[in-house]
């Protein structure tokens, strides 16, 4: 019996799809990776008894990254990054292991079925899942072993029809994804890493932890500083209108609006209210009724949904994307990143209709169109992708929650719109004459509100009904007055117009458009204000401009669009992913080279926004140097700076900071800090100086004292390290000597903390080790009221994990984080500035399991 691997791109989807396939009837089991089920059947395949396993990978298998030579910012020259630094594919998540989940699955089987996402990132997604099956799968012709299924949404009949016409994966798309992330992660990591050291090392309140560079984010950015910058360059102007009122016997006034509409000379405006305040009569010069029609909207794509979902939602384009992404893998709806706006000819418009017949909220409007007969929809544009957005079954708020139901009934309601007809509208026009002047007013009545049934927000409004009257008939003028009004500067752009741009322009793609957007407001680039309008940041503002004094290509969108149709031939084949690669790189690295020798000119900008490092902070510890207090600079990221040796230090972010009983450290006498997460949290004492400088051979960048490997100094792992963490499997636990009555040791790598000892006066970890577990022994010093040891002795040196009396006294728990943990290096040993050098303290060995459970 053949055996056939099937992938989706997740594990929802692996089980919706296996679902349908076995028609119920697979059995599931977790597989080596524990995000990650296989769900087993037997069925056919291509005519022969066959055994499927489906499962899945959780997006991208690999992601491109520097070899980690080149991963050092102080050591290596950013410009080698455009051609000289080697890249490598990588684990997203090793914690995952996804490589080798995959291989022990696929060992053996004779085909390989890829169900990853129908888009350009779904089809890299499958040269990275055949890259790692290959090496174990069976069959020696590995075209004819490996199908790709094509579908848009995870119904029964998608499913099977996918199924029963597999087709091959598409390796020029794959390429265009791997061109653009290796443009992106050269161009963007090469400014980035540049911008950073160079305006961190300057300024002490610029406020964000990144001064990042996007070939893609950069042009974002520069659309919302350039509806700033006309904002504050917009001079108000003060212009004049003619107000009238008539009326005819007992009808309530209208009021009629001034053909010339405005003036911006107030004298000329006086003489026109004089010419019409002549007369006290309104003639009505003509009447004009004329049906109109709006039309039914275009089947959704991706940029409108994310347009809707903001404007009128009140929801981010990535939030959006996340709710879309889970509406489509439960089967709601389809695949909801498409940039086509027409329904293919086969598409079963009344079918997908039907499904909505029962709902309480347009099952009436469902059931009179399926009576009457669908309207034909408006003619989109077919891009070749994926069919137009539409909901796939019926749903209900208790269902979806919240968020998930608004962003589906939009959905639903859009589609219905689509097969609706138009909404028809008598609009009547009255022109009258007032002296020499003409003023117009209008009126809108419904004939038929169409698709404005199901979309109200796009309804004609209710309006006061005009009065009947033809030309030549006379009202009385009630009131003529001239008002002075004043021109109004444009708003902020919100995020439905800011996607418009970033789609005219052609910036990003549908399914990376919101990550930019995104990404400028992570940044401290842009605010985001009420209304979802992007208000630039001083430090965005800064940016921007600087870009544009030195060179304007690279915040505007010209260069960023053409690298994109560049990426689209080579998707379609028509250019060669080398050539296309190598020609963008060449491009960036000489504006690279420009924009670092003219630097000052972003810096004079700079200057006038934001303060001298050396002005900023406040002092808090001495220099190992100079011996001179250093400030310390709480703005993102939080650093160290001397003034005097012109020195920056970084420290451990989203904690507090203070000094550490004004100690230091033996190896370059700087003063050591302390770090804390809270009270509820973990907290650690470090060197500045070792932190950005690894005092130890293999010693990572960033570690503080609880993970350096110095032999003998008292804040060390080697004096304060107590045993493997019960949870992680590189961690160490390590005695807080700040923490105090109540005692803890955390986890040097991961959130564990173990809280032991309440009200014991001192804790000190001993030189032995248990025999058991080889943990470093701990010596208890505990207060005589309330010691639990036997005949009133309060001092006891056992073994944490092994020690009966201690057991009751021990409580795992994880520590309140303000953010995810900062991680250090690890607790290697080491050759460096030291007098010497020793391994980690010793530490459990395979008992961790049974000591979680002791904790617990």
């Amino acid at each position: 019996m053949k055996t056939v691997l099937m992938v989706a791109e997740k594990p929802s989807l692996a089980q919706s799809i296996a679902k349908i396939l076995s028609k119920g009837t697979c059995t599931s089991r977790k597989g080596l990776n524990a995000s990650c089920f296989v769900h087993e059947f037997t069925g056919s395949f291509q005519g022969q008894t066959a055994r499927y396993k489906m499962t899945s990978v959780c997006g991208h298998v690999m992601s491109l990254d520097f070899i980690a030579k080149y991963n050092n910012w102080d050591k290596v020259d950013p410009a080698e990054l455009f051609s000289k630094a080697p890249t490598e594919k990588k684990e997203v998540n090793p914690k995952l292991n996804m490589v080798k989940f995959l291989q022990v699955e696929a060992r053996g089987c004779d085909y390989l079925v890829l169900w990853l996402d129908c888009d350009k990132e779904g089809e890299n997604i499958c040269f990275e899942v055949m890259e790692a099956v290959q090496p174990v799968m069976k069959g020696v012709v590995w075209e004819q072993t490996v199908y790709r299924a094509k579908f848009s949404s995870i119904t029964d009949t998608d499913i099977w029809k996918a199924m029963n016409h597999l087709g091959e994966p598409n390796r020029n798309e794959a390429l265009s994804v791997d061109a653009r992330q290796e443009l992106d992660l050269r161009i963007g990591c090469a400014f980035t890493r540049f911008q950073t050291k160079y305006f961190q090392g300057k300024y002490g309140n610029l406020d964000s932890s990144l001064v990042s560079f996007g070939p893609c984010q950069t042009p974002t950015l520069g659309f919302c500083v350039e509806r700033h910058d006309k904002i504050q360059s917009f001079k108000p102007e003060n212009y004049w209108v003619i107000h009238a009122k008539v009326f005819k016997g007992k009808d309530n006034p209208l009021t009629l609006d001034w053909n010339r509409v405005k003036v911006f000379d107030k004298e000329v405006a006086q003489m026109f209210v004089s010419l019409a305040k002549t007369s006290k009569e309104a003639r009505v010069e003509s009447v004009t009724k004329k049906e109109k029609t709006k039309q039914r909207p275009l089947a959704l794509n991706t940029v409108e949904m994310l347009r809707v979902a903001s404007s009128s939602l009140g929801m981010g384009p990535q939030y959006t994307m996340q709710i879309a992404e889970r509406l489509y893998t439960q089967g709601y709806i389809s695949y909801p990143r498409t940039e086509t706006t027409h329904y293919p000819e086969n598409f079963d418009l009344k079918g997908t209709l039907k499904q909505q017949i029962n709902c309480r909220l347009w099952g009436e409007e469902v059931k009179s169109l399926l009576s009457n007969g669908i309207n034909h929809p408006k003619k989109g544009v077919d891009v070749g992708d994926h069919p137009p957005i539409t909901p796939m079954r019926a749903a209900s708020e208790e269902e979806l929650g919240s968020d998930g139901w608004r962003l589906y009934e939009y959905i639903t309601r859009h589609f219905i719109a689509t097969v609706s007809q138009d909404c028809k509208y008598l609009q009547t026009t009255i022109v009258f004459s007032i002296g020499t002047e003409a003023f117009t007013c209008s009126g809108k009545t419904l004939i038929s509100p169409g698709y404005t049934a199901l979309m109200p927000w796009q309804g004609i409004p209710l309006e006061e009904a005009l009065p009947v009257c033809e030309s030549g008939d006379i009202f009385t003028v009630d009131e003529i007055k001239l008002v002075e009004k004043q021109t109004s500067p444009p708003d902020y752009l919100t995020e439905a117009e800011l996607i418009t741009l970033m789609e005219k322009h052609g910036i990003g793609t549908d399914a990376s458009i919101p990550v930019h957007i995104n990404n400028i407001c992570q940044r401290n680039y842009v605010t985001v204000e009420n209304g979802r309008k992007l208000k630039p940041t001083s430090l965005g503002i800064v940016l921007v401009h600087g870009y544009y004094k030195i060179d304007a290509e690279l915040v505007l969108p010209t260069i960023r669009s053409a690298v994109e149709k560049q990426l689209n031939l080579i998707a379609l084949g028509k250019a060669h992913f080398q050539q296309v690669l190598q020609h963008a790189l060449d491009i960036f690295k000489r504006k690279f080279h420009y924009f670092v020798d003219s630097i000052c000119g972003m810096d004079e900008l700079m200057e006038v926004s934001f303060s001298p490092i050396a002005d900023a902070g406040k002092p808090i510890s001495r220099c190992g140097k100079c011996r001179r207090f250093m400030k310390f600079i709480q703005a993102k990221p939080s650093r160290l700076h001397c003034s005097h040796c012109d020195e920056t230090y970084s420290l451990p972010q989203n904690g507090a900071i203070k000094l550490y009983k004004e100690l230091r450290c033996p190896l370059d006498d700087f003063e050591l800090l302390l770090w804390t997460s809270g009270t509820r949290g973990k907290s650690y004492p470090l060197c500045p100086y070792c932190f950005s400088n690894p005092p130890f051979r293999d010693m990572k960048k960033n570690v503080g004292c609880n993970e350096c490997t110095h032999p003998s100094c008292q804040h060390s792992l080697n004096s304060l390290g107590i045993g493997q963490c019960v949870e992680c499997d590189s961690g160490v636990l390590v005695l807080d000597p700040t923490s105090g009555p109540k005692w803890k040791m955390s986890c040097n790598r991961c959130n564990v903390v173990v809280h032991f000892f309440e009200h014991a006066h001192r804790v000190q970890v001993a030189q032995e080790n248990c025999n058991a577990c080889d943990a470093s022994l701990v010596t208890v010093d505990f207060n005589k009221a309330r010691t639990p040891l036997p005949a009133g002795e309060t001092q006891h040196t056992g073994c944490v994990f092994c020690d009966s009396v201690f057991q009751g006294l021990v409580e795992l728990k994880h520590a309140t984080m303000r953010h995810p943990m900062h991680r250090g290096g690890g607790a290697r040993r080491g050759r460096g500035r030291g007098r010497g050098r020793r391994g980690p303290p010793k530490k459990p060995k395979d008992k961790m399991a049974e000591l979680a459970a002791y904790f617990v």
